[in-house]
C-alpha cells in the first residue's frame, strides 16, 4: 500500500465546539519543564556535558568533561527559579502541568513535594533530558518503561500524560502503545485536543507548544527582554481568546523553564500576560489532565473505516459505486498516495476524480454511458443502483405523472440523439423544475461543452455520494 502517513486535515474546515467547563473562551494550559538533574552530565553516565537551553550563547557538548557553568545555571532553575514560579502560582491560584524528566524528580525530591502539595499535576517528560532521535526503538521502549517505574517510585503515581520534546520519530507510537497515558503532547500541530487512530484503540493528543515558550530566550530567533515575552503571550491571548467568543473557542499552551523565566528580568513579562489574561471572564486555567477529561467526556472517540486503511477489495467494494458502474475508478485510486488527508468524503473525492480526470477519453465515455437517463425505463423497471435511486428519488422523479414522464423520456431521447451519451446532472442540488430547464437549455449545446459539463456533474454525483458514508 502506497500510504502517506502525516495528517494535514485534523480537524478539518469545521473544528468542534471544545465546550469548555463554565462556557469558557479559552483554556489556558500553563506548563513547567522540570529538567535540573536530568540534562547531559557525566555524572549521569552520559558521555558529554549539556548545550540546550541555556543563558550561554552558542554553547556546545564538552565530551568528557563536566561543564561548571552549564551545571550551574541549570542548578539555578532548581535552587531559585522554581521556587519564584511556585510562589506566583500558588499565590494566584493557578494550577500547572509539571513536565518532570523523572531522573531529575528523583534528585529534587522538596520541588516534588511542593507540586504535590500544590495539586500540579506531574507528567513525564521521559526519563532523561536528552536527544532520542538517535535511540534505536528497543532502547526508548526501555526508558520510555522505566520512566515509568521510577515517576511512580519517587512520585507515588504513574504519570497520566507525557512529553518528551527531544524525541524520535517513534517517540509517538511508543508511548501511545503503552495503553497507560491519559493524553500525549509531542506534536504542535493544532489548538486542540484529538483522538489519535493507533490502530486497536484511540491515543488523545493535547498538542503543545515551541513558539509561546520561554525556550525562546535561548534560541534564535528569540525574546531578549522579558516584556518580548509578554507582548508574544498577549497577542496570542486576544487572538485566541477573539476566535472564542466567536464560538470556536481554543486551547492556549504556555512552556516554561525554571532556569529560563525564573531569573527575574524574563518573570517580569510572564507576571504581566497572567494579571493581563486574569482580567478577562471566560477563562479556563486547566492542568493537562482537566483537559484530557473534559474532552474525553464532551468528545470521545468516534471510530469508523478509514479509506486509506483499506485493502484493495474492502476498499474498491465500498466505494466502487461512487463513479456509477465504473469500480475501476476506485480499484486506480487505492494505489494512490493515500493517507490520513483522504479518509474524509473531500480528500477521497480528490484521489477518485484524479483518476477519472486522468482516464482516457474513452473511459470517461464510458464513465457518462453508464449514467442512466432521468426518470427512464430502468427507473420504471426498479434497476436503479441503490444511489441512482435515491437521487432520482429525492427530486421527485419517481412520481411523475405520465405527461412529466414522456416530457423526460422525449428529451432522453433528444439528447442521446445529439450528444452520444445520457443528460447527467446532479439531481440532489435540484428540483425537477429546474432539471427540466437544464434538460431543455444544453440540450442545444455543442457536444464538446456538454462533455466537459456532464463531467463535472459526474464529479459532483460521486462528491455527494461520498459526503453520506464519509465524514
Amino acid at each position: 500500500m502506497n500510504r502517506y502517513p502525516r495528517d494535514f486535515r485534523g480537524h478539518g474546515p469545521n473544528p468542534p465546539d471544545a465546550r469548555w467547563p463554565g462556557g469558557a473562551k479559552i483554556a489556558v494550559s500553563l506548563v513547567l519543564n522540570y529538567e535540573e538533574g536530568g540534562e547531559n552530565n557525566l555524572l549521569h553516565g552520559d558521555a558529554q556535558s549539556e548545550a540546550f537551553l541555556s543563558d550561554i550563547a552558542g554553547a556546545a557538548p564538552w565530551p568528557g568533561m563536566r561543564h561548571w557553568n552549564m551545571e550551574s545555571i541549570y542548578d539555578y532553575g532548581a535552587r531559585a527559579g522554581f521556587w519564584r514560579l511556585h510562589r506566583l502560582f500558588t499565590e494566584r491560584g493557578l494550577p500547572v502541568t509539571i513536565y518532570g524528566v523523572t531522573s531529575a524528580l528523583a534528585r529534587n525530591p522538596e520541588q516534588v513535594a511542593a507540586m504535590k502539595e500544590a495539586g500540579w499535576e506531574i507528567a513525564s517528560h521521559g526519563l532523561k533530558w536528552v536527544d532520542h532521535r538517535d535511540m534505536t526503538e528497543q532502547e526508548e521502549a526501555r526508558q520510555i518503561a522505566e520512566s515509568f517505574r521510577l515517576h511512580e517510585e519517587v512520585v507515588g503515581a504513574p504519570p497520566q500524560g507525557w512529553y518528551t520534546g527531544r524525541c524520535s520519530m517513534n517517540t509517538v507510537r511508543l508511548t501511545a502503545e503503552t495503553r497507560r497515558l491519559a493524553w500525549i503532547s509531542d506534536t504542535y500541530d493544532d489548538d486542540l485536543p484529538y483522538w489519535l487512530d493507533c490502530g486497536d484503540h484511540d491515543q488523545l493528543v493535547i498538542p503543545y507548544t515551541l513558539e509561546a515558550n520561554d525556550m525562546r530566550f535561548a534560541t534564535a530567533p528569540g525574546y531578549i527582554t522579558g516584556e518580548q515575552f509578554f507582548q508574544y503571550l498577549k497577542d496570542s491571548f486576544d487572538t485566541l481568546y477573539a476566535e472564542g467568543v466567536e464560538g470556536r473557542a481554543k486551547m492556549f499552551s504556555i512552556g516554561l523553564h525554571n532556569r529560563l523565566i525564573g531569573r527575574p528580568g524574563k518573570i517580569a513579562g510572564l507576571k504581566r500576560f497572567l494579571d493581563y489574561a486574569q482580567s478577562h471572564t471566560g477563562v479556563w486555567f486547566p492542568r493537562r489532565i482537566d483537559i484530557a477529561e473534559h474532552w474525553r467526556k464532551a468528545h470521545p472517540p468516534k471510530r469508523f473505516d478509514r479509506p486509506s486503511r483499506m485493502p484493495r477489495e474492502t476498499f474498491v467494494a465500498r466505494f466502487g459505486s461512487i463513479f456509477e458502474h465504473s469500480p475501476w475508478i476506485a480499484d486506480r485510486a487505492w494505489a494512490l498516495e493515500l493517507g490520513p488527508a483522504h479518509d474524509c468524503a473531500t480528500g477521497l473525492h480528490n484521489a477518485l476524480a484524479r483518476i477519472f480526470r486522468s482516464a482516457s477519453p474513452e473511459e470517461r465515455l464510458g464513465v457518462l454511458k453508464a449514467h442512466p437517463d432521468l426518470a427512464g425505463k430502468l427507473a420504471q423497471a426498479k434497476r436503479l443502483t441503490a444511489e441512482s435511486t435515491a437521487e432520482q428519488a429525492s427530486a421527485a422523479l419517481d412520481a411523475l405523472t405520465d405527461e412529466e414522464r414522456a416530457t423526460f423520456q422525449r428529451l432522453n431521447a433528444e439528447y442521446v440523439a445529439r450528444h452520444g451519451f445520457p443528460f447527467i446532472i446532479a439531481v440532489r442540488d435540484n428540483t425537477k423544475d429546474s432539471i427540466l430547464r437544464a434538460f431543455q437549455t444544453r440540450i442545444a449545446n455543442d457536444t464538446a461543452t456538454e462533455l466537459a459539463t456532464a463531467c463535472a456533474q459526474v464529479e459532483r454525483i460521486a462528491q455527494l455520494r461520498l459526503k453520506d458514508i464519509l465524514p
